[in-house]
């Protein structure tokens, strides 16, 4: 086992940059996967790990020394005291951290024989995080992000994600558009138009393109006038609208219920 206990260390500066800087993930293609759940989920989903990292109580933490031993083969780096909070991308450190590889994005597009769900200019690592773990959850396979939405593989996204990452294929910087007139299905999108049906009166049982705009703004004029259905979420409450990751989860198991539904006739 490694031991590092110097800032001054070059590997020990360069895990601070990927903690704290999208731009130099993007440029190393590399980032962090921080706490024990969130390990054992890239474990158990077969994700190559480059390295582990653990604090000196992480080492005292029955969990992490179950994390370690599961991947014998991983090169483990005992990082010293303090210096541990110093490569922690969390403000509260876990006692491991673990570095990996962005993923090789695959270029072809999926067949429209299951739905899809683009997202344009999502801002928040903690909703995008959630809306990863809502997708995987529902059984979606692939999603895709425009260039204006933030890091997908950032460490808080992945955080939040709890591990959906790992089961999803995760497209950044596409055009939205392009995504949407290859993939041939049905382009469905929420708003709030007078136009926009119910969403619990659409049929969803085929396979749809699902497409989210930013949390503030939401879509853009462009993409909205892309879609083939508006759909509006009922709130019989006194609220004006949702957050995007609950609009996201409401319209993706009301897909599954019907799909669901539709399957046991």
């Amino acid at each position: 086992m490694r031991v590092l206990s110097s800032r001054d260390n070059a590997h020990i500066k360069l895990l601070h940059e990927l903690a704290r800087s999208a731009r130099e993930r993007r440029a190393r293609n590399l980032t962090l996967l921080d706490g024990a759940h969130l390990v054992t989920a890239a474990i158990g989903c077969g994700w190559p790990l480059r390295e582990i990292l653990v604090s000196d109580e992480g080492l005292r933490n029955p969990e992490i020394v179950r994390i370690i031993e599961a991947a014998s083969k991983v090169p483990v780096t005992h990082v010293v005291g303090s210096l541990f909070a110093h490569i922690s991308p969390v403000d509260t450190p876990s006692g491991i951290v673990v570095l990996i590889d962005y993923p090789a994005e695959e270029l072809s597009l999926p067949a429209p024989d299951q739905s899809i769900l683009v997202l344009e200019a999502v801002q928040d690592p903690g909703n995008l995080g959630s809306i990863l773990r809502t997708a995987a959850a529902a059984g979606l396979r692939d999603v895709f992000l425009t260039e204006s939405s933030t890091q997908a593989w950032s460490p808080r996204a992945l955080r939040a994600g709890m591990g959906g990452h790992f089961e999803l294929r995760i497209r950044e910087g596409v055009d939205a558009l392009s995504v949407l007139d290859a993939f041939g299905a049905r382009v469905i999108a929420t708003t709030l138009g007078e136009n926009a049906q119910g969403l619990f009166m659409v049929d969803l049982r085929a396979p749809v393109a699902w497409l989210f705009g930013a949390e503030g703004s939401g879509l853009s004029k462009r993409l909205e006038r892309r879609a083939d259905i508006k759909v509006m979420i009922p709130m019989p409450g006194r609220v004006e609208s949702l957050n995007v990751g609950a609009a996201v989860a409401v319209c993706l198991f009301e897909q599954l219920r019907q799909s669901s539904h539709a399957r046991a006739i």
